[in-house]
């Protein structure tokens, strides 16, 4: 059996954050960095350990404002009006904290547990996360695998219309309700149907649920996002190897993210996943696991 450590709180850059790790502690660290509003239960045990047994150390974390890590403070929730004001006269939305301080969550998270570099990986969200961790600390990144995610490039088309009512919808008010907008989240992420993981939704959305919700956290992600601006010309000084994961049919980052985003990165590998929309299906881990670990033995082998 593989080593499994459950989940723990660690203090890191001033607040509590919830991490897992799944592996031999001896193995090459992966950190996991999930995405916006989602918990890190999201990378799924499964998931996490056919990455470990490929031999890795992963680590999956709660970002802060979700799940078991600290809940901040502040922030009202979006208006479409400051969207607008965004996208068209490029007033920048207010937030109470960046990008840049959620990759000093990473950062400390690694401190404490003695990682002085690691393979990021890092979806939708986390893939900006990650983006950031590798431009304000080179030094702790030994590969880079951006996933779903984008540069931040405000030339980039916006998501779908059906995918942007998802994100914009205000929270659900019952469990009732809440099960039924996972279910109907995930059916328009995922594009098409996957009978697999929608067999699974009910038990993911109880583990979600009982882990504990914060939509408030949820809009202060989002405001976090919209906040950081592009990373597109900080992005082509980047040494560092790196994988861009993206579907061919994302209705929420869309194709062209992550097109942007391998093509502003010096030497990024891109893999295109047909049929993958803003989802991690259970059909398309084999392909996406290969990617992800054969990007990370690469980059170690080249370094040693």
């Amino acid at each position: 059996m593989l080593a499994h450590q459950p989940p723990r709180i660690a203090r890191a850059n001033g607040i509590d954050i919830c991490y897992e790790i799944f592996g031999d502690p001896a193995a090459e660290p992966m950190l996991l960095i999930m995405g916006l509003g989602a918990q890190m239960i999201h990378w799924d045990d499964d998931f996490c350990r056919q990455l470990a047994a490929r031999g890795f150390r992963v680590i999956r974390f709660d970002n802060r404002d979700i799940g078991k890590s600290s809940h901040m403070s502040g922030g009202k929730r979006l208006t479409p009006f400051e969207l607008l004001k965004l996208r068209f006269l490029k007033i920048p939305v207010a937030a109470p904290y960046k990008l840049i301080d959620m990759a000093k969550d990473t950062v400390g998270l690694m401190d404490v547990l003695g990682v002085q570099s690691a393979h990021l990986v890092g979806a939708s969200m986390g893939g900006m996360i990650a983006q950031e961790v590798a431009l304000s600390f080179p030094q702790r990144v030994r590969s880079l695998t951006s996933i779903m995610s984008t540069t931040g490039n405000p030339k980039l088309p916006p998501p779908t219309r059906e995918a942007s009512a998802v994100l914009m919808a205000p929270p659900p008010r019952t469990k009732e309700e809440y099960f039924d907008r996972f279910a109907q989240t995930w059916k328009v992420l995922r594009v098409g149907s996957f009978p697999e993981d929608e067999a699974l939704d009910p038990a993911r959305a109880s583990r979600t649920y009982e882990r504990g919700l914060n939509p408030n956290g949820v809009g202060r992600q989002l405001r976090a996002v919209l906040a950081s601006g592009s990373r597109r010309e900080r992005l082509h000084h980047l040494k560092i190897p790196t994988l861009v994961i993206h579907g061919t049919v994302d209705p929420l980052v869309r194709p062209e993210a992550g097109k942007d985003t391998a093509a502003s990165i010096p030497g990024a590998k891109l893999l295109m996943i047909e049929g993958m929309g803003h989802a991690l299906p259970i059909p398309m881990w084999p392909q996406i696991i290969n990617a992800i670990a054969g990007h990370a033995q690469r980059a170690a082998a080249k370094a040693a």
